[in-house]
Protein backbone atom coordinates (compact mmCIF):
# COMPACT_ATOMS: atom_id res chain seq x y z
CA UNK A 1 0.00 0.00 0.00
CA UNK A 2 1.18 3.60 -0.61
CA UNK A 3 0.94 5.48 2.45
CA UNK A 4 1.81 8.77 3.68
CA UNK A 5 2.56 10.34 6.95
CA UNK A 6 2.42 13.93 7.78
CA UNK A 7 4.44 14.58 10.96
CA UNK A 8 7.65 12.75 12.51
CA UNK A 9 7.38 12.81 16.29
CA UNK A 10 7.19 9.63 18.39
CA UNK A 11 4.09 8.35 16.84
CA UNK A 12 5.01 9.45 13.44
CA UNK A 13 7.97 7.30 13.64
CA UNK A 14 6.57 4.55 15.62
CA UNK A 15 3.80 4.14 12.54
CA UNK A 16 6.87 4.22 10.08
CA UNK A 17 9.07 2.11 11.76
CA UNK A 18 6.12 -0.61 11.82
CA UNK A 19 4.96 -0.29 8.32
CA UNK A 20 8.26 0.29 6.38
CA UNK A 21 8.59 -3.78 7.05
CA UNK A 22 5.68 -4.78 5.66
CA UNK A 23 6.46 -3.97 2.18
CA UNK A 24 4.09 -0.47 2.27
CA UNK A 25 5.32 2.37 -0.01
CA UNK A 26 5.68 4.89 3.23
CA UNK A 27 6.32 8.70 2.38
CA UNK A 28 6.65 11.31 5.23
CA UNK A 29 6.45 14.84 5.37
CA UNK A 30 8.16 16.69 7.98
CA UNK A 31 8.90 20.50 8.52
CA UNK A 32 12.22 19.84 10.50
CA UNK A 33 15.21 19.42 7.95
CA UNK A 34 17.27 17.25 10.37
CA UNK A 35 14.30 14.91 11.82
CA UNK A 36 13.27 14.02 8.08
CA UNK A 37 17.03 13.34 6.94
CA UNK A 38 17.62 11.14 10.84
CA UNK A 39 13.74 9.39 9.71
CA UNK A 40 14.85 8.57 5.99
CA UNK A 41 18.49 7.38 7.30
CA UNK A 42 16.86 5.16 9.64
CA UNK A 43 13.76 3.54 7.77
CA UNK A 44 13.20 2.37 4.26
CA UNK A 45 11.19 5.43 3.70
CA UNK A 46 11.10 8.64 1.37
CA UNK A 47 10.62 12.13 2.44
CA UNK A 48 9.03 15.48 1.33
CA UNK A 49 10.32 18.75 3.31
CA UNK A 50 7.33 21.14 4.49
CA UNK A 51 3.92 21.83 6.32
CA UNK A 52 1.64 18.89 5.44
CA UNK A 53 -1.09 20.99 5.70
CA UNK A 54 -0.21 22.65 1.90
CA UNK A 55 -1.69 21.14 -1.09
CA UNK A 56 1.72 22.00 -3.13
CA UNK A 57 3.72 19.51 -0.30
CA UNK A 58 1.09 16.88 0.11
CA UNK A 59 0.87 17.10 -4.32
CA UNK A 60 4.78 16.91 -4.01
CA UNK A 61 4.79 13.55 -1.84
CA UNK A 62 2.09 11.99 -4.14
CA UNK A 63 -1.17 12.26 -1.64
CA UNK A 64 -3.78 11.97 -4.56
CA UNK A 65 -2.19 8.60 -5.28
CA UNK A 66 -2.27 7.10 -1.89
CA UNK A 67 -4.40 4.81 -0.42
CA UNK A 68 -3.59 6.16 3.20
CA UNK A 69 -2.71 9.84 4.66
CA UNK A 70 -1.91 9.54 8.31
CA UNK A 71 -1.85 13.13 9.79
CA UNK A 72 0.13 13.12 13.31
CA UNK A 73 1.58 15.99 13.41
CA UNK A 74 1.57 17.51 17.42
CA UNK A 75 -0.67 20.54 16.32
CA UNK A 76 -4.49 19.56 15.97
CA UNK A 77 -5.77 22.28 13.51
CA UNK A 78 -2.74 21.30 11.57
CA UNK A 79 -3.91 17.90 11.62
CA UNK A 80 -7.39 18.66 10.29
CA UNK A 81 -6.60 20.81 7.61
CA UNK A 82 -4.32 18.28 6.20
CA UNK A 83 -6.45 15.57 6.63
CA UNK A 84 -9.03 17.67 4.38
CA UNK A 85 -6.64 19.01 2.63
CA UNK A 86 -5.91 15.19 1.01
CA UNK A 87 -9.00 14.03 1.05
CA UNK A 88 -10.26 16.91 -1.68
CA UNK A 89 -7.42 15.93 -3.65
CA UNK A 90 -7.68 12.59 -4.10
CA UNK A 91 -6.54 10.09 -1.04
CA UNK A 92 -8.65 6.98 -0.76
CA UNK A 93 -8.66 7.09 3.47
CA UNK A 94 -8.00 9.60 5.81
CA UNK A 95 -6.61 9.40 9.32
CA UNK A 96 -6.22 12.46 11.76
CA UNK A 97 -4.99 12.43 15.46
CA UNK A 98 -6.51 15.07 17.10
CA UNK A 99 -6.28 15.82 21.01
CA UNK A 100 -8.47 18.66 21.65
CA UNK A 101 -11.56 17.65 23.78
CA UNK A 102 -13.72 20.16 22.47
CA UNK A 103 -12.78 18.93 19.05
CA UNK A 104 -13.09 15.07 20.30
CA UNK A 105 -16.78 16.04 21.60
CA UNK A 106 -17.60 17.00 17.59
CA UNK A 107 -15.86 13.51 15.97
CA UNK A 108 -18.82 12.60 14.13
CA UNK A 109 -19.95 15.50 13.01
CA UNK A 110 -16.04 16.21 11.75
CA UNK A 111 -16.03 13.20 9.91
CA UNK A 112 -19.10 13.11 8.51
CA UNK A 113 -18.67 16.97 7.22
CA UNK A 114 -15.18 17.46 6.43
CA UNK A 115 -14.80 13.29 4.76
CA UNK A 116 -12.17 12.31 7.68
CA UNK A 117 -11.94 8.68 7.94
CA UNK A 118 -10.84 8.43 11.14
CA UNK A 119 -9.88 10.63 14.07
CA UNK A 120 -7.91 9.30 17.08
CA UNK A 121 -7.28 10.93 20.03
CA UNK A 122 -4.46 9.54 22.28
CA UNK A 123 -5.50 10.93 25.79
CA UNK A 124 -9.02 9.11 25.01
CA UNK A 125 -7.48 5.92 23.82
CA UNK A 126 -4.83 5.83 26.67
CA UNK A 127 -7.68 6.99 29.18
CA UNK A 128 -9.95 3.40 27.45
CA UNK A 129 -6.36 1.22 28.06
CA UNK A 130 -6.52 2.55 31.97
CA UNK A 131 -10.14 1.49 32.24
CA UNK A 132 -9.38 -2.17 30.59
CA UNK A 133 -6.28 -2.59 33.44
CA UNK A 134 -9.31 -1.19 35.98
CA UNK A 135 -11.03 -4.35 35.26
CA UNK A 136 -8.25 -6.84 35.82
CA UNK A 137 -6.50 -5.44 38.88
CA UNK A 138 -3.35 -7.10 39.08
CA UNK A 139 -2.96 -7.12 35.21
CA UNK A 140 0.51 -5.42 33.41
CA UNK A 141 -1.72 -5.17 30.20
CA UNK A 142 -4.94 -5.90 28.33
CA UNK A 143 -5.30 -5.95 24.69
CA UNK A 144 -8.96 -6.26 23.34
CA UNK A 145 -9.75 -8.58 20.49
CA UNK A 146 -13.04 -9.52 18.15
CA UNK A 147 -14.25 -6.50 19.12
CA UNK A 148 -14.02 -7.10 23.03
CA UNK A 149 -15.43 -10.53 22.68
CA UNK A 150 -11.55 -11.60 24.05
CA UNK A 151 -9.07 -10.56 26.17
CA UNK A 152 -5.45 -11.40 26.27
CA UNK A 153 -4.21 -10.37 29.73
CA UNK A 154 -0.69 -9.95 30.42
CA UNK A 155 0.26 -10.81 34.26
CA UNK A 156 3.46 -11.48 36.31
CA UNK A 157 2.96 -14.94 38.41
CA UNK A 158 3.51 -14.02 41.79
CA UNK A 159 5.50 -15.42 44.80
CA UNK A 160 3.64 -18.13 46.83
CA UNK A 161 1.33 -18.58 43.15
CA UNK A 162 0.07 -22.11 43.34
CA UNK A 163 0.43 -22.93 39.93
CA UNK A 164 4.22 -22.35 40.29
CA UNK A 165 6.34 -25.49 39.55
CA UNK A 166 3.07 -26.86 37.76
CA UNK A 167 2.70 -28.40 33.83
CA UNK A 168 0.21 -26.20 31.96
CA UNK A 169 -2.22 -29.60 31.58
CA UNK A 170 -2.18 -29.79 35.44
CA UNK A 171 -3.05 -26.05 35.41
CA UNK A 172 -5.89 -26.73 33.45
CA UNK A 173 -7.18 -28.93 35.67
CA UNK A 174 -7.26 -26.41 38.50
CA UNK A 175 -8.59 -23.49 35.71
CA UNK A 176 -9.71 -25.14 32.52
CA UNK A 177 -11.25 -21.90 30.89
CA UNK A 178 -7.95 -20.25 31.02
CA UNK A 179 -5.23 -20.45 27.61
CA UNK A 180 -1.67 -19.81 28.78
CA UNK A 181 -0.98 -17.92 25.39
CA UNK A 182 2.99 -17.25 25.46
CA UNK A 183 5.39 -16.95 28.07
CA UNK A 184 8.22 -14.31 28.63
CA UNK A 185 10.43 -15.87 31.03
CA UNK A 186 14.05 -13.88 31.04
CA UNK A 187 14.13 -12.41 27.83
CA UNK A 188 12.79 -15.83 26.59
CA UNK A 189 9.84 -15.97 24.39
CA UNK A 190 7.63 -19.51 24.82
CA UNK A 191 4.97 -20.82 23.09
CA UNK A 192 3.92 -22.90 25.66
CA UNK A 193 2.36 -26.40 25.37
CA UNK A 194 1.18 -28.67 27.78
CA UNK A 195 4.26 -29.61 29.42
CA UNK A 196 5.53 -26.43 29.79
CA UNK A 197 6.06 -25.72 32.95
CA UNK A 198 5.07 -22.18 35.15
CA UNK A 199 7.99 -20.38 37.18
CA UNK A 200 7.34 -17.52 39.53
CA UNK A 201 8.29 -14.32 37.91
CA UNK A 202 6.76 -15.45 34.54
CA UNK A 203 5.35 -12.62 32.44
CA UNK A 204 2.01 -14.74 31.33
CA UNK A 205 -0.31 -13.91 28.65
CA UNK A 206 -3.90 -15.48 29.17
CA UNK A 207 -7.01 -15.49 28.16
CA UNK A 208 -10.93 -16.86 28.94
CA UNK A 209 -13.61 -15.49 30.24
CA UNK A 210 -13.44 -12.54 32.41
CA UNK A 211 -14.78 -14.73 35.43
CA UNK A 212 -11.73 -17.49 34.66
CA UNK A 213 -9.11 -15.28 34.30
CA UNK A 214 -9.56 -13.17 37.49
CA UNK A 215 -10.08 -16.39 39.39
CA UNK A 216 -6.75 -17.58 37.67
CA UNK A 217 -4.73 -14.29 38.65
CA UNK A 218 -5.98 -15.03 42.57
CA UNK A 219 -4.73 -17.81 43.03
CA UNK A 220 -7.53 -20.27 42.12
CA UNK A 221 -9.51 -18.58 44.59
CA UNK A 222 -13.18 -17.54 44.03
CA UNK A 223 -12.76 -14.00 42.77
CA UNK A 224 -10.71 -11.00 42.68
CA UNK A 225 -11.05 -7.60 44.73
CA UNK A 226 -12.39 -5.68 42.13
CA UNK A 227 -10.93 -2.01 42.16
CA UNK A 228 -13.09 0.09 44.01
CA UNK A 229 -10.85 3.92 44.57
CA UNK A 230 -8.98 5.26 42.67
CA UNK A 231 -6.32 8.59 43.45
CA UNK A 232 -5.61 10.21 40.09
CA UNK A 233 -2.34 12.83 40.16
CA UNK A 234 -2.51 15.69 37.64
CA UNK A 235 -5.44 16.80 35.95
CA UNK A 236 -4.81 17.08 32.46
CA UNK A 237 -6.56 15.17 29.32
CA UNK A 238 -6.36 11.85 29.95
CA UNK A 239 -7.87 12.42 33.98
CA UNK A 240 -10.64 14.40 32.32
CA UNK A 241 -11.38 11.88 29.75
CA UNK A 242 -11.03 8.83 32.53
CA UNK A 243 -13.10 10.81 35.66
CA UNK A 244 -16.59 9.95 33.70
CA UNK A 245 -15.48 5.94 33.06
CA UNK A 246 -14.54 6.27 36.80
CA UNK A 247 -17.62 6.79 37.88
CA UNK A 248 -19.63 4.62 35.44
CA UNK A 249 -17.58 1.88 36.77
CA UNK A 250 -18.78 2.79 40.65
CA UNK A 251 -15.07 3.60 41.17
CA UNK A 252 -14.86 6.50 43.95
CA UNK A 253 -11.96 8.87 42.68
CA UNK A 254 -9.69 11.83 43.77
CA UNK A 255 -8.16 13.85 41.60
CA UNK A 256 -4.80 15.83 43.32
CA UNK A 257 -3.82 18.54 40.64
CA UNK A 258 -0.99 21.60 41.41
CA UNK A 259 -2.60 24.02 39.39
CA UNK A 260 -5.38 25.89 40.44
CA UNK A 261 -6.91 26.76 37.46
CA UNK A 262 -7.01 23.40 36.35
CA UNK A 263 -8.39 22.14 39.56
CA UNK A 264 -11.17 24.84 39.67
CA UNK A 265 -12.05 23.86 36.58
CA UNK A 266 -12.50 19.92 37.26
CA UNK A 267 -13.93 20.86 40.88
CA UNK A 268 -16.76 22.64 38.15
CA UNK A 269 -16.64 20.20 35.79
CA UNK A 270 -16.83 17.23 37.70
CA UNK A 271 -18.73 17.64 41.10
CA UNK A 272 -18.72 14.31 42.27
CA UNK A 273 -15.14 14.16 42.41
CA UNK A 274 -12.79 15.28 45.18
CA UNK A 275 -10.02 17.29 44.05
CA UNK A 276 -7.56 18.46 45.99
CA UNK A 277 -5.04 21.94 44.98
CA UNK A 278 -1.58 20.34 45.53
CA UNK A 279 1.78 19.01 44.85
CA UNK A 280 0.58 15.28 44.26
CA UNK A 281 4.60 14.48 43.35
CA UNK A 282 5.58 15.28 47.20
CA UNK A 283 5.48 12.09 49.19
CA UNK A 284 4.17 14.23 52.13
CA UNK A 285 0.47 14.87 50.22
CA UNK A 286 0.18 11.82 49.32
CA UNK A 287 0.91 10.52 52.47
CA UNK A 288 -1.90 13.85 53.93
CA UNK A 289 -4.65 12.79 51.41
CA UNK A 290 -4.06 8.49 52.30
CA UNK A 291 -2.81 7.37 49.29
CA UNK A 292 -2.02 3.94 50.89
CA UNK A 293 -5.91 3.12 51.29
CA UNK A 294 -6.61 3.33 47.32
CA UNK A 295 -7.52 0.65 45.61
CA UNK A 296 -5.05 2.15 42.37
CA UNK A 297 -2.92 4.95 42.25
CA UNK A 298 -2.20 6.80 38.53
CA UNK A 299 0.11 9.14 37.89
CA UNK A 300 -0.84 11.22 34.73
CA UNK A 301 1.31 14.44 35.23
CA UNK A 302 3.36 15.69 32.54
CA UNK A 303 6.65 14.73 33.48
CA UNK A 304 7.82 11.39 33.48
CA UNK A 305 10.27 10.88 35.98
CA UNK A 306 7.56 12.44 38.66
CA UNK A 307 4.91 9.58 37.73
CA UNK A 308 7.27 7.48 38.33
CA UNK A 309 8.56 8.29 41.57
CA UNK A 310 4.95 8.82 42.77
CA UNK A 311 4.02 5.21 41.72
CA UNK A 312 7.22 3.23 43.40
CA UNK A 313 5.97 5.03 46.83
CA UNK A 314 2.64 3.83 46.12
CA UNK A 315 4.19 0.48 44.97
CA UNK A 316 6.31 1.24 48.71
CA UNK A 317 3.11 1.43 50.97
CA UNK A 318 1.29 -1.61 49.25
CA UNK A 319 -1.35 0.03 46.89
CA UNK A 320 -2.74 -2.82 44.39
CA UNK A 321 -2.20 -1.11 41.38
CA UNK A 322 -0.34 1.53 40.01
CA UNK A 323 -0.82 2.83 36.33
CA UNK A 324 2.58 5.16 35.16
CA UNK A 325 2.54 7.80 31.99
CA UNK A 326 5.24 7.50 30.41
CA UNK A 327 6.46 8.89 27.30
CA UNK A 328 10.20 8.35 26.86
CA UNK A 329 10.92 4.75 25.99
CA UNK A 330 14.46 5.25 27.11
CA UNK A 331 12.91 4.40 30.16
CA UNK A 332 10.96 1.64 29.65
CA UNK A 333 13.88 -0.52 30.01
CA UNK A 334 14.99 0.81 33.18
CA UNK A 335 11.24 0.39 34.72
CA UNK A 336 11.30 -3.63 34.12
CA UNK A 337 12.41 -4.35 37.05
CA UNK A 338 10.92 -2.08 39.54
CA UNK A 339 7.92 -3.37 40.09
CA UNK A 340 5.85 -0.76 38.64
CA UNK A 341 2.52 -2.59 37.08
CA UNK A 342 0.79 -0.75 34.64
CA UNK A 343 2.86 1.57 31.98
CA UNK A 344 0.97 3.90 29.86
CA UNK A 345 2.71 5.19 27.03
CA UNK A 346 -0.29 7.37 24.95
CA UNK A 347 1.92 7.68 21.98
CA UNK A 348 2.58 4.20 21.34
CA UNK A 349 -0.91 3.52 22.11
CA UNK A 350 -2.16 5.73 19.45
CA UNK A 351 0.66 4.32 16.98
CA UNK A 352 -0.30 0.89 17.82
CA UNK A 353 -4.09 1.90 17.04
CA UNK A 354 -2.73 2.94 13.38
CA UNK A 355 -1.11 0.21 12.24
CA UNK A 356 -4.00 -2.12 13.06
CA UNK A 357 -5.75 0.38 10.80
CA UNK A 358 -3.45 0.37 8.07
CA UNK A 359 -3.18 -3.81 8.71
CA UNK A 360 -6.67 -3.80 8.67
CA UNK A 361 -7.20 -2.44 5.37
CA UNK A 362 -5.07 -4.36 3.77
CA UNK A 363 -7.89 -6.87 4.20
CA UNK A 364 -8.76 -5.07 1.00
CA UNK A 365 -5.30 -5.89 -0.88
CA UNK A 366 -5.62 -9.60 -0.26
CA UNK A 367 -4.60 -10.14 3.42
CA UNK A 368 -7.12 -11.33 5.56
CA UNK A 369 -5.79 -9.34 9.13
CA UNK A 370 -8.39 -7.77 11.03
CA UNK A 371 -6.14 -7.44 13.76
CA UNK A 372 -2.71 -6.97 15.66
CA UNK A 373 -0.88 -6.27 18.40
CA UNK A 374 2.94 -6.27 18.63
CA UNK A 375 4.80 -7.60 21.55
CA UNK A 376 8.21 -7.94 22.84
CA UNK A 377 9.81 -5.33 21.23
CA UNK A 378 8.50 -6.34 17.84
CA UNK A 379 9.41 -10.40 18.46
CA UNK A 380 5.61 -11.58 19.28
CA UNK A 381 2.36 -10.82 16.85
CA UNK A 382 -1.01 -11.44 18.13
CA UNK A 383 -2.79 -11.44 15.03
CA UNK A 384 -7.14 -11.56 14.50
CA UNK A 385 -7.93 -13.57 11.31
CA UNK A 386 -11.35 -13.89 9.38
CA UNK A 387 -11.15 -17.31 7.59
CA UNK A 388 -12.07 -16.49 3.86
CA UNK A 389 -12.73 -18.71 0.60
CA UNK A 390 -9.36 -20.10 -0.44
CA UNK A 391 -8.44 -20.97 2.71
CA UNK A 392 -6.68 -24.34 3.76
CA UNK A 393 -7.23 -24.80 7.37
CA UNK A 394 -11.08 -25.54 7.50
CA UNK A 395 -12.85 -28.29 8.91
CA UNK A 396 -9.36 -29.77 9.84
CA UNK A 397 -9.19 -31.19 12.95
CA UNK A 398 -6.06 -28.70 14.77
CA UNK A 399 -4.56 -31.78 15.89
CA UNK A 400 -3.84 -32.38 12.18
CA UNK A 401 -3.42 -29.22 10.94
CA UNK A 402 0.31 -28.73 10.25
CA UNK A 403 0.83 -25.37 11.99
CA UNK A 404 4.43 -23.32 12.19
CA UNK A 405 6.45 -23.99 15.51
CA UNK A 406 6.26 -20.92 17.78
CA UNK A 407 2.36 -20.73 16.98
CA UNK A 408 -0.39 -20.91 18.83
CA UNK A 409 -4.03 -20.62 18.09
CA UNK A 410 -5.87 -18.67 21.24
CA UNK A 411 -9.18 -18.68 20.48
CA UNK A 412 -12.26 -18.75 17.66
CA UNK A 413 -14.71 -16.67 17.47
CA UNK A 414 -17.89 -18.31 15.42
CA UNK A 415 -20.98 -15.50 16.41
CA UNK A 416 -21.11 -14.62 19.55
CA UNK A 417 -20.03 -17.97 20.88
CA UNK A 418 -16.12 -18.28 21.74
CA UNK A 419 -14.24 -21.38 21.10
CA UNK A 420 -11.27 -21.94 23.13
CA UNK A 421 -9.89 -25.00 20.77
CA UNK A 422 -8.96 -28.40 21.66
CA UNK A 423 -6.94 -31.12 19.58
CA UNK A 424 -10.02 -32.26 17.62
CA UNK A 425 -12.00 -28.35 17.16
CA UNK A 426 -11.86 -27.53 13.62
CA UNK A 427 -11.80 -24.22 12.09
CA UNK A 428 -15.04 -22.92 10.04
CA UNK A 429 -15.63 -20.81 7.07
CA UNK A 430 -16.54 -17.19 8.65
CA UNK A 431 -14.37 -17.47 11.73
CA UNK A 432 -12.41 -15.24 13.55
CA UNK A 433 -9.53 -16.73 14.67
CA UNK A 434 -6.83 -15.01 17.00
CA UNK A 435 -3.18 -16.52 17.11
CA UNK A 436 -0.15 -15.87 18.76
CA UNK A 437 3.49 -16.31 17.05
CA UNK A 438 7.14 -15.68 16.70
CA UNK A 439 6.99 -15.10 13.02
CA UNK A 440 6.56 -11.81 11.42
CA UNK A 441 4.60 -10.46 8.69
CA UNK A 442 1.65 -12.78 8.47
CA UNK A 443 -0.67 -11.52 5.69
CA UNK A 444 -3.26 -14.67 5.30
CA UNK A 445 -4.51 -16.94 7.56
CA UNK A 446 -2.85 -19.80 5.39
CA UNK A 447 0.39 -18.15 6.59
CA UNK A 448 -0.38 -20.34 10.28
CA UNK A 449 0.54 -23.29 8.09
CA UNK A 450 4.21 -24.80 7.81
CA UNK A 451 5.56 -24.52 4.02
CA UNK A 452 5.51 -27.77 3.23
CA UNK A 453 1.17 -27.99 3.87
CA UNK A 454 0.96 -24.77 2.20
CA UNK A 455 2.56 -25.46 -0.57
CA UNK A 456 0.15 -28.18 -1.08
Amino acid sequence: MKIVVAGAGKVGEVICRDLCFEDHEITLIELNEKRLESMISSYDITGVLGSGSLAVVQREADVPECDIFIAVTPDDETNLIAAITAKSIGADYVIARVRSPEYSKQMTFLRESLGISVMINPELEAAREVMRGMRFPDALSVEPFANGLVNIVEYVLPEGSEFAGLQLREVGRKQGDVLVCMIIRDEEIIIPHGSTTLEIGDHLFITGKDSEILRFMSGGRNGNRRIKSALVIGGGRITRYLLPRLERYHIRSKVIEVDEDIAEQLAADFPRVEVVLNDGTRQSVLHEENAEHYDAVIAVTGVDEENILINLYAAHVGVRKTVTKVNRTDLLTVLKDTGLKSILTPYRTIANHIVRLVRSMANSAGSNIEAFYSLADGKVEILQFRVAEGNMVCDVPLIDLNTKPGLLIVCIVRGDEIIYPRGDTCIQLGDVIVIVSTHPRFDDVNDILANERAAQ
